[in-house]
């Protein structure tokens, strides 16, 4: 095992998908999002929108994980269980609130 990757199980509650994913950790989250999300998008013939608001949360114990941050520094390790949702930050004072939901969406051939 290369000490420099994490093995995740990636969670695609829209697409109804599962993936298990090696993930530099050394990178930050942010950049893991959109290259997660341009990978998937491109795995489901660009069925799954990207974008700005989508949010990496922790499957067993619901934490967000700070995009600002490497995969090392929030404490991603191998086997951790993470699910990929729609989700924007909204700082209230010195609160940081997160608004997070599930969009389903649906390729025209599915309809």
């Amino acid at each position: 095992m290369n000490n420099n990757k994490v093995c995740v199980d990636l969670i695609v509650p829209s697409i109804e998908e599962k993936y298990n994913v090696f993930i530099p950790v050394n990178k930050k989250t942010l950049e893991i999002i959109f290259l997660l999300s341009k990978a998937i998008n491109d795995m489901n013939d660009g069925s799954f929108p990207g974008g700005e608001h989508l949010s990496l949360i922790n499957a067993e114990d619901g934490k967000v994980y700070d995009v600002e941050k490497t995969f090392l520094e929030n404490n991603i390790l191998n086997g951790t269980k993470l699910v990929l949702l729609w989700g924007r930050r909204i700082v209230d004072g010195n609160k940081h609130i997160w608004l997070l939901t599930i969009r389903c969406w649906r390729s025209s051939s599915n309809r």
